[in-house]
């Protein structure tokens, strides 16, 4: 491993919201630089203007805080290897992409869009197997290999727009070692030379990254295996820029896969199989269109990012459940696999309902309030608490606490049909009459000894447990579901349960 400080970056381009792919790859980098006692850094690419999105970098920097891995250096943040908009950063770029032509590593590029387009026609024509501006075809397109030095200078001149390309060499074994999937062997034949330079007067991502990664001191580059391809021509420009001593280790993280395993998880996907697939929720300003996310979706921070945390990397262990100074501990790049993480929204949930069942118990209450605030409903802590115990193993969201606990704060005022024509029998109101009774002489008025004397009537005279405790439910709730019966009735209190049982006598009919 790489002995100097670790120094990574989490470097998204605001294109749009950022995607769970994205927040795995700032979590995998936080996560690695807090095992190594290193710095986690925020830089914005945008070298693309045209697709730059306005409220892309506010989402970025809310969704990094929203997860709790928030950057100590970077964009927002600040630093002493600023600016971190690698926009703010242009005039830094084009001296190496000249120093790059003068050491005869690039070369400039005049070729007109119509112009590339007829190249590749003619080789696809050709059939070519590589149809891309390389070693073999940039030999007969406009460049300043092809021109003489006075050409080049009279097209730069009268203001032609031009790119700088990377001269990739004709014949030779581009290396590099990957710390996920081992050496990697890229023949210089296969690939084609980058841009480097626009002419816009914008870097391209592949010189902006290198020449940002060197002048910050990046020790390990952590991002996701889509940019496994273009390694090689970065490896070649820390060679050809004199800092292949300095260049970093590269790690790439396999891809996140859809549900059913074909293909990447993309942004589309979510909304059309019914998830979110980013971490807040994200209103596009050209559309309006509404994109769900895990916040608003009622997911915990900590459970969302849990779940992630397993979408490539293995602990090793049996163990599923970690909070985020667990991960720290436990986490190292060896242990990320090699292929894709298929993407299981009901696993997602699952993580949910953990945190959700271990959550301190005041916590999840003061989340409810808010809630029952909504509904205009008060009630003490300690009841609210006392209905929360009972029901929370049913919910997955805090969200679900409501439709698991509603017959606590009204009363039934319709009974569910189906219940009533299989539980509510013609003697079932005289039953009830005579269990109201028995339920008016008990003085401690607790779920265990409710249970014990409405059980002890029961038996004393020979009628079956479900003829009584079916109906009694539907009473109290309205329908057949809810937790323990005699917890329910506890908890609304001998008046209240007295008054659900006579409305009940008097209201259903089947």
């Amino acid at each position: 491993m790489n002995t100097k400080k670790v120094r990574v970056r989490f470097a998204p381009s605001p294109t749009g919201p950022l995607h769970i792919g994205g927040v795995r790859t700032a979590l995998f980098n936080y996560l690695f630089a807090k095992k190594n006692n290193g710095t986690f850094i925020l830089r914005i690419e945008d070298t693309d203007q045209n697709r730059y999105v306005k409220g892309a970098e506010d989402y970025i920097i809310n969704s990094l805080k929203w997860c709790n891995i928030e950057p100590e250096e970077g964009f927002g943040v600040g630093g002493e290897y600023g600016p971190y908009r690698q926009s703010e950063r242009k005039n830094i770029y084009k001296k190496y992409a000249e120093q790059l032509i003068t050491d005869g590593f690039a070369y400039y590029a005049f070729d007109t869009p119509e112009e590339l387009n007829e190249m590749r026609e003619k080789l696809k024509a050709e059939k070519s197997e590589n149809q891309q501006y390389n070693f073999l075809s940039r030999t007969s397109m406009i460049n300043s290999l092809t021109l003489s030095t006075k050409e080049v200078e009279k097209l730069i001149d009268s203001s032609t727009p031009y790119v700088i390309r990377l001269k990739v060499p004709e014949n030779e074994d581009v290396k590099f070692m990957d710390i996920v999937l081992g050496q990697i062997i890229f023949k210089s034949s296969q690939l084609d030379d980058k841009i480097l330079f626009k002419s816009d007067g914008m870097p391209t991502y592949h010189l902006a990254n290198v020449v940002d990664d060197y002048l910050m001191k990046i020790s390990h580059v952590i991002r996701g295996s889509e940019w496994v391809n273009s390694t090689p021509s970065h490896v070649l420009l820390y060679r050809y820029l004199g800092w292949e001593n300095e260049m970093p280790e590269f790690a790439h993280m396999p891809l996140i896969l859809k549900p059913n395993g074909k293909g990447k998880l993309s942004k589309r996907d979510g909304d059309a199989l019914g998830f979110p697939v980013f971490p807040l929720q994200w209103t596009s300003p050209l559309t309006n269109e509404i994109s769900s996310g895990y916040r608003e979706s009622g997911y915990f921070p900590e459970s969302f990012i849990n779940n992630l945390a397993l979408l490539g990397w293995n602990p090793g262990t049996e163990q599923e459940i970690f909070s985020i100074s667990e991960l720290t501990k436990l986490f190292s790049l060896d242990r990320i696999g090699k292929s894709g993480s298929r993407f299981d929204p009901e696993k997602a949930k699952w993580f949910n309902h953990q945190y959700l069942i271990n959550k301190d118990i005041k916590e999840l209450a003061s989340l409810y309030k808010e809630i029952l605030k909504e509904k205009e409903i008060k009630i003490p802590d300690e009841s609210l608490i006392k209905i929360i115990e009972l029901v929370k193993e049913r919910a997955t969201f805090v969200s679900d606490l409501w439709e698991q606990s509603y017959f606590f704060f009204n009363k039934p005022t319709e009974y569910d049909a189906k219940v009533v024509k299989k539980k509510w029998k013609e003697d079932t109101p005289e039953m009830m009459k005579k269990i109201l009774s028995v339920i008016k002489n008990i003085e401690n008025f607790k779920a265990e000894i409710i249970e014990e004397t409405v059980k002890n009537y029961i038996v004393k005279n020979e009628l079956s447990f479900g003829k009584i405790l079916n109906p009694l439910r539907l009473c109290l709730v309205g329908s057949g579901k809810g937790p323990s019966l005699f917890h329910i009735a506890e908890i609304l209190g001998k008046e209240e349960v007295i008054a659900r049982i006579l409305n009940g006598i008097e209201k259903i009919k089947n």
